[in-house]
C-alpha cells in the first residue's frame, strides 16, 4: 500500500510538472473589477507610449469606427474597467496587463480575446492543439504597435511566429528541396490554421491530399488508371516541409519504389542504381506518369 501511494503522488508530481511546462497551471485568482472610465482617461498617462505606435494598428482604427458596445470601451475592452487601475496605477492586479509576471494565465488572456474572435478562423480554437499546450494569442499576434502587414503578427511574416516553437519544420524548409516557403512564396497558414481545426495536424482541408491539391490540381483526377498510395495519401512519398531528396520525396530512387514493388516484374530484391531496371537512378524513367494515367494503355504508368 505505501509502493502504491508512492507511485501515485509520485505521478501527480509529474503531472504537474508536465502541466507546467505547457503553460496549462491551475487558473490565476485574478479579478479586474471596477467601472468604465473612457478612454480619453487612460490617455491622460498613455498618450506618448501609444502614440507612437498603437495608432498605426487594426485595433486602433477599430475603436474609431466602434460599431459595438463593447467596441466603444476602446482601451477597457482589453485591460478591463479602469476606476480600480486609476485609484492605484501601481497596483498591476487591477487591471489586465497581459505579463505573466503580474499573475496572469494565457487562459485569461484568451478569454479577452475571444470577446471579440470567436468566429471565423477561430471557430475551432476550444479545444485545438495549440490552445491545449497553454498557446496564448499574444505569443503569436502584438496589439499595442504593428510588426507585421498582415493580422498584427507577432514577427514580420507568419513563417516566423510559427518558428518560434516549431525547430524542427524550420530546419525541413532549409534543406536542398523544399516548399517556396522560405523564399516568401508560401506560408504555413496556407496550408494549416494555427487557431484549429477539426482535421489533422490543424490542415485546413479535410486531408493532406485535400490540402495538396489545392495547388497541384494537375495531379487531382480521376484517372482511368490510379496509383493506389497516390490516391491514399500524398505524405507516403513527399515530406511537405522539405527533403534532401528531389521532388520532396522521402526516400531516395529507387528505393522508394522498392519499399512496395518488391515481387512485380522486376527481381525482387532491391537493386542499385546501376541495374538496367533502374535506368536514369529511377522508376519514373520509365513509369514517369506515377500519379495516375489517362492513357488507354497506362496500366503501368509508362509514357
Amino acid at each position: 500500500m505505501t509502493k502504491l501511494k508512492w507511485l501515485s503522488s509520485g505521478f501527480f508530481v509529474l503531472a504537474a510538472v508536465a502541466f507546467a511546462a505547457w503553460g496549462l497551471s491551475a487558473s490565476s485568482t485574478k479579478v479586474v473589477k471596477g467601472e468604465f472610465v473612457g478612454s480619453e482617461k487612460c490617455m491622460e498617462c498613455h498618450a506618448e507610449e501609444i502614440a507612437a505606435d498603437y495608432q498605426h494598428t487594426v485595433h486602433f482604427g477599430v475603436e474609431q469606427n466602434a460599431q459595438t458596445e463593447l467596441e466603444k470601451n476602446m482601451c477597457e475592452a482589453c485591460h478591463g474597467p479602469g476606476s480600480a487601475h486609476i485609484e492605484e496605477p501601481k497596483d498591476k492586479g487591477r487591471h489586465w496587463t497581459f505579463k505573466e509576471k503580474d499573475g496572469e494565465t494565457a487562459e485569461e488572456w484568451n478569454a479577452v480575446c475571444l470577446q471579440c474572435h470567436e468566429k471565423g478562423v477561430q471557430t475551432h480554437w476550444t479545444g485545438s492543439m495549440h490552445e491545449g499546450r497553454g498557446v496564448a494569442c499574444v505569443n503569436c499576434h502584438t496589439l499595442m504597435k504593428s510588426v507585421s502587414p498582415e493580422n498584427q503578427l507577432a514577427k514580420p511574416t507568419a513563417p516566423e511566429v510559427c518558428f518560434q516553437c516549431h525547430k524542427m519544420k524550420k530546419m525541413q524548409f532549409q534543406k536542398s528541396s523544399h516548399m517556396p516557403l522560405m523564399e516568401g512564396k508560401l506560408a504555413c497558414v496556407d496550408c494549416h490554421n494555427p487557431h484549429g481545426t477539426p482535421n489533422p495536424a490543424m490542415l485546413i482541408e479535410n486531408s493532406p491530399n485535400e490540402n495538396c491539391l489545392k495547388c497541384h490540381t494537375e495531379k487531382a483526377g480521376p484517372m482511368l488508371w490510379e496509383h493506389p498510395p497516390v490516391r491514399e495519401n500524398c505524405l507516403a512519398c513527399h515530406n511537405p516541409h522539405g527533403s534532401n531528396h528531389d521532388n520532396l520525396l522521402v526516400v531516395k530512387r529507387p528505393r522508394l519504389c522498392q519499399r512496395c514493388h518488391i515481387e512485380s516484374r522486376h527481381p525482387t530484391t532491391p537493386f542499385s542504381e546501376s541495374r538496367l531496371h533502374a535506368i536514369d537512378r529511377g522508376c519514373v524513367n520509365c513509369h514517369s506518369q506515377i500519379h495516375g494515367s489517362n492513357h488507354p494503355s497506362g496500366m503501368r504508368f509508362l509514357r
